[in-house]
């Protein structure tokens, strides 16, 4: 938000795993740690109830999406995690990854052809080359030459694009009916981030604007998720 369109992103995917094997049980313990610490909702059940057998085909579907602009990989990235870490869908296979793309507004076509492709298979393996060559701690951000962990705080975000060259806008902060058109739904501390808000404010502003039947919470166990109704 503070940077605007001079901070383009270009999503490269690391692969998180190319086969689960024994329990999840020590890694959903962890991100239930995360979720706790960044206070992003997160439903785990999935990963007791019918876990996915590879994030690869995930990856691959966002670069299918990529295709089609990095708006549409953007949306797509996002409606993949919801999915997958709040929305208990398991998303390892052709037909849920389409139907992740149909949520997303991409042209579902064009979408089911390019994910089909070589191509694809070659972008991705491209970017897996580039994260394991480096060395890339997953997540992470790189701003020019300077990597910086995604846990960071958002001043090492800040600081990394300056010295990239990027500039702020010097734009107010939108109000949270504006962020939730923007990026269509957001966490509670998303919200707070995007509009600099309190917790406490951007709470009393969202259940007002949900009473208002301007936004629909939706509960994800730890959490909830907005979005203009």
């Amino acid at each position: 938000m503070e940077f605007g369109n001079d901070v383009p992103f270009t999503y490269v995917m690391g692969g998180l795993a190319r086969d689960y094997e024994g329990g999840h049980g020590a890694r959903v313990q962890r991100w239930l740690d995360l979720a706790a610490a960044s206070r992003m909702p997160f439903d785990p059940r999935l990963w007791t109830e019918s876990p996915i057998r590879t994030t690869y085909p995930a990856c691959m579907a966002v670069k299918a999406a990529a295709e089609q602009g990095t708006e549409a990989a953007e949306r797509y990235l996002r409606a993949a995690r919801e999915g997958l870490m709040c929305g208990r869908r398991r998303l390892d296979a052709a037909e849920p990854l389409a139907d992740v793309a149909r949520d997303a507004d991409l042209d579902l076509a064009r979408f089911r052809l390019d994910l089909d492709s070589n191509a694809i298979v070659e972008a991705f393996g491209a970017d897996l080359e580039e994260t394991r060559s480096q060395g890339v701690e997953l997540p992470a951000l790189r701003f020019g030459d300077a990597l910086v962990p995604a846990a960071a705080p958002y001043e090492e975000w800040r600081a990394a694009a300056l010295a990239a060259g990027a500039e702020p806008t010097g734009e107010p902060p939108p109000d949270p009916l504006t962020a939730l058109r923007r990026f269509g739904r957001l966490a509670t501390v998303e919200v707070e981030a995007a509009c600099g808000l309190s917790n406490q404010a951007a709470e009393t502003e969202l259940w007002r604007l949900a009473g208002d039947g301007r936004v629909r919470p939706e509960r994800a166990l730890t959490g909830t998720l907005w979005g203009p109704a």
